[in-house]
């Protein structure tokens, strides 16, 4: 094959070092945000804090004098301009105090406040609670044990059941199979480990280690009082007539029970006060906290959109470390090196504040409906609609509203809760998929208890409010809502 030279014009994009950086900067939560920038802080001694809001000289130079070739490609993922930008600029920033000098004194930096009393704080419950170390259920299982006096036998059998013991906390073996499994090393019969069993069962929380649900609330019946109203009969109940319970034959339960509606009613109320999951509220994951990078309010009848000034601390360039690169000459590469990857960084930061609240500004916009009247107002929108209005790729609308959450007074929504599918009405329009959920949550919670609104009865009211949906669809929706079908959902009025 004859080897040639051709000449060819075309045109790329270039992923830059700083463009990667703008992108991965943009896709990140707020948690992940600070980390990025303590490391930027400890790596690159070019950064500081910055006690006070107004930018340096050095920093606006910095910023002012980012220019190259990639420009272009930049301004087309990352770059904002506008009315937004403009307003992310000028939001105010909390500063974060920097090291105290090593002859100051506690009294002239703090101001003293008496600690409160842990008996008469409610936050400091909530503090104690949040901050102390999780502990599982195994562990608080095995410590009821270790507190417990029982043999060398009964304490092999009973760890063993703990172990056993699944997170909503019930057994999560047969006793069949536990006992096989400890036969090998233990003389033992199946009695003695049931006998353990129900020793186990006493330990907290009430309900622990039941095989079931009927005997789990049967535990927890024990606990209440003698002369707790309708106990006799929630015991009966559970023991004699669970199955019938089960399927919601409440004719037929007051018939074998000789009991009124008003009596049957309060007999199922009592085992409704029952925990099912009696291992649920103790684990050993920490808690989640969601940070809100926006806050939605109402100013003078506008809505106005925000960022969160407390999610990204103020930093800038050190001045005299940027004097000493201008001093140094030849000698100071290191430096110039580390200046010019403080000024990427902040201008990168920058970009990504003004690309949020762009994005952010225009979902408000577009769903302004359901910050005026709520879910059921919710139009359908999808990232392209928000790509072309702020003219940018779907690609970064995607990163900048991932793990991205909004302050609003209807409560704290991520950015992608505003996104949904449409469905066609009768009128020939658009309805959005949120907001035909909050009308079958509506339908649902005004339904009769005792004759719940079907699928096909649910599908029939949304097509008399011009909503076409199938059957089907109505299913998938309340599946996604966690709410049971309407024959689960019977129950005395």
């Amino acid at each position: 094959m004859k080897q040639t030279l051709q000449l060819k014009l075309g045109q790329q994009l270039t992923m830059t070092p700083q463009l990667q950086q703008a992108i991965r900067l943009l896709q990140l939560s707020t948690l992940e945000l600070q980390t990025e920038i303590q490391e930027a802080l400890e790596s690159n001694p070019m950064l500081e804090l910055n006690e006070d809001s107004a930018p340096s000289s050095e920093q606006q130079a910095a910023e002012a004098s980012i220019v190259g070739d990639n420009r272009s490609g930049d301004a087309a993922e990352a770059g904002v301009e506008g009315e937004a930008g403009e307003r992310a600029a000028d939001a105010p920033e909390q500063g974060i105090p920097s090291d105290l000098p090593t002859d100051s004194n506690w009294e002239d930096t703090f101001d003293y406040a008496p600690a409160a009393r842990t008996g008469d704080s409610e936050f400091s419950a909530d503090y104690e609670q949040a901050n102390g170390s999780a502990e599982s259920l195994q562990e608080h299982l095995a410590w009821q044990l270790e507190m417990a006096s029982c043999s060398e036998t009964d304490h092999a059998i009973a760890t063993a059941i703990i172990d056993a013991v699944s997170d909503d906390g019930y057994l999560g073996a047969p006793l069949e199979e536990l006992h096989e499994s400890l036969v090998e090393s233990l003389d033992i019969e199946l009695d003695e480990v049931e006998a353990v069993l129900h020793r186990v069962q006493d330990f907290d929380p009430p309900g622990i280690a039941a095989r079931d649900l009927r005997e789990c609330m049967l535990i927890q019946l024990r606990y209440h009082d003698t002369d707790t109203p309708w106990l006799p009969q929630a015991l009966d109940l559970l023991t004699n007539h669970f199955e019938t319970l089960a399927r919601r034959e409440y004719p037929l339960l007051m018939r074998r029970m000789k009991l009124s509606e008003a009596d049957m009613l309060s007999v199922i109320q009592l085992v409704q006060s029952l925990n099912p999951r009696p291992g649920g509220h103790i684990t050993a994951q920490q808690p989640e906290y969601i940070v809100p990078d926006v806050f939605v309010k109402k100013v003078e009848g506008r809505w106005r959109v925000d960022l969160n000034p407390d999610i990204t601390p103020k930093i800038g360039i050190n001045s005299l470390y940027s004097k000493m690169v201008q001093s140094n000459g030849k000698d100071s590469a290191f430096m110039k090196n580390s200046l010019q990857e403080a000024r990427w960084f902040i201008k990168s930061l920058k970009s990504r504040n003004e690309t949020l609240l762009k994005v952010a500004t225009s979902i408000v916009d577009r769903q302004r409906g359901f910050f005026e009247y709520g879910a059921e107002a919710m139009k359908p929108m999808v990232m392209h609609d928000i790509a072309e209005i702020v003219e940018m790729h779907e690609s970064t609308i995607s990163r900048v509203t991932t793990k991205k959450y909004m302050h609003t007074p209807r409560g704290i929504f991520e950015l992608k809760y505003f996104f949904s599918s449409h469905v066609g009405t009768a009128a020939g329009g658009e309805c959005s998929a949120t907001a035909i959920r909050a009308i079958l949550k509506k339908l649902i919670a005004a339904e009769k208890p005792n004759k719940p609104l079907s699928d096909n009865k649910l599908a029939m009211l949304l097509s008399e409010q011009g909503i076409n949906v199938a059957r089907r669809t109505v299913a998938k929706y309340r599946e996604a809502m966690s709410i049971a079908p309407s024959n689960e959902r019977k129950r005395l009025a």
